[in-house]
């Protein structure tokens, strides 16, 4: 046993104890909640883990990694807010225990706000909503690649959900 040379797990906890205020930063940064910080910071240990062989520079990869795990939360969180409002809408449309005119003043509120949309968004939603496409129907009927129509959904969803919040018809700090 060499007392003169720190185990690897001393190393790795004195790194990581100076790293903290700056991880602390990119997570203030990015607005991460404090038990959304911690998991992160979690996975991305766990992923340090796996590839520490290949990783030369602890101190300098782990604030990297840390903010590309911030910026997959963000899109994660973005993703399940829209798949929601993906999922609300056709609901909603498909109801059929609301009043009538409720849910004609609903369908009158969407419409203003998907005709505000650009043309390309309001066809692959009235295939989508409309007529009840799953997105790799929809892209052939557009001629997208099946591959890309989600990437393009979502920004339709985005554009849409920001419409509807700005209307009323949705509540976007839920």
């Amino acid at each position: 046993m060499n007392l003169g040379n720190p185990a690897p797990e001393s190393a790795l906890e004195r790194s990581l104890d100076e790293l903290r205020p700056r991880l602390r930063g990119i997570f203030a940064q990015f607005r991460i909640p404090p038990e959304d910080a911690e998991d992160i910071l979690q996975q991305t240990l766990l992923a340090y883990l796996y590839k520490r062989d290949s990783v030369e520079d602890f101190d300098r990869w782990l604030p990297g990694a840390v903010r590309k795990r911030c910026l997959m939360y963000w899109r994660g969180r973005r993703r399940r807010f829209y798949t929601a409002i993906d999922a609300a809408i056709l609901d909603e449309l498909a109801e059929q225990g609301v009043p009538r005119q409720e849910r004609a003043d609903f369908q009158r509120d969407l419409n203003r706000v998907v005709g505000q949309l650009s043309g390309r968004c309001r066809r692959l939603l009235q295939l989508r909503f409309g007529l009840g496409y799953d997105p790799p129907e929809a892209a052939r009927r557009l001629g997208y690649q099946p591959s890309g129509i989600y990437k393009t959904i979502e920004r339709c969803l985005a554009a849409l959900a920001s419409g509807m919040t700005h209307v009323g018809l949705i509540d976007r700090r839920r």
